[in-house]
């Protein structure tokens, strides 16, 4: 893999199978891998020589700024709550994806770290994700929604109502209320929270519609000549609106709440995917994604030992 547009890399991995390291990447030997494991916080502490963890601890011993993991996030959470560790006051991290929407991404969380969750680590998740829009995407004031199924405030279930009542008295937040699933790709708002669980079914299943609705056009560009002439006029225009909604040019899915930043890309990304989630990370630092997370949670009053409870416990999916 070679070093994203000037950005030094450590590689952890076999190295082995990695081959000779260009400029700007340092292979460290960690042929151990915990991605397949089941139970990835009892792997990530039974396995401190797997290449995620010693990746993880390179960020902890501050020998290098963020980590990007394409392995299981699973065993990138634990890795980064056992070694890193949460951002004071912070309940739970939290996945954040900047979806690539044509003309307007949304940044949409938890897609993942979260199976449950209490209605203090939405209203987290909230701050966050408007940080890491303002930082990453350049949205000013980002507005921010809880998806539901229903835009009216008695819709959802009785965590949605509690936490959109939260939010809707959160100050420093640019609430625009409820939204529902079609408002993914509508524009409606910049940042949509959500659990984990539920973020996690909702993003794949975009990613899935996405990916048929390329194979449809597609095919149907060369079902006759007719149609390949055509084709081949809508050619620039098509790749263009397909670079545009790839998964891989987003990078990937930030973990936020983190003391350092993480990123986890997709484990099917090429190379070019994961040269994206190098860049990401790097954006991430630069803009100080974790100092701007923890400013805004402060002055929100959001964070633990706030007028919000909060249950201690950390929670790996």
């Amino acid at each position: 893999m070679a070093a994203a547009r000037g950005v030094r890399v450590l590689l952890f991995g076999p190295a082995g199978e990695l081959g000779d390291p260009v400029d700007g990447v340092t292979v460290v030997d960690a042929p151990r891998s915990v991605a397949k494991d089941a139970d990835p916080a009892r792997a990530v502490r039974a396995n401190p020589d797997s290449s995620v963890v010693r990746a993880v601890r390179a960020v902890a011993a501050g020998e290098a700024d963020a980590f990007v993991s394409g392995g299981s996030t699973g065993a990138a959470l634990a890795a980064g709550l056992f070694n890193v560790k949460r951002m004071r006051g912070v309940h739970r991290p939290a996945l954040a994806v900047p979806v690539p929407v044509p003309g307007h991404p949304v940044t949409f969380l938890d897609v993942g770290a979260n199976v449950e969750v209490r209605p203090e680590h939405l209203v987290q998740f909230a701050f966050m994700g408007a940080a890491l829009a303002g930082v990453v995407l350049g949205v000013e004031t980002p507005r921010v929604g809880l998806l539901s199924n229903g835009e009216e405030a008695t819709k959802g279930t009785p965590l949605v109502q509690e936490v959109h009542a939260l939010l809707a008295a959160a100050p420093g937040l640019n609430w625009v209320g409820n939204v529902e699933g079609t408002d993914l790709t509508s524009g409606k708002a910049d940042v949509i929270v959500t659990d984990g669980f539920t973020g996690n079914v909702a993003l794949k299943a975009l990613e899935g519609a996405s990916q048929a609705t390329l194979g449809a056009v597609r095919t149907a560009a060369t079902s006759s000549v007719r149609a390949k002439l055509g084709g081949l006029l809508l050619k620039p225009a098509l790749r263009g609106f397909r670079d545009e909604v790839d998964p891989e040019n987003a990078g990937g899915a930030y973990l936020l709440g983190l003391r350092s930043l993480g990123v986890v890309p997709h484990g099917r990304f090429t190379r070019y995917g994961f040269s994206q989630a190098i860049l990401l990370a790097a954006r991430g630092v630069t803009g100080d994604v974790v100092g701007r997370t923890h400013s805004a949670l402060d002055a929100a009053g959001a964070l633990r030992g706030g007028p919000h409870a909060s249950d201690p416990s950390p929670s790996v999916a």
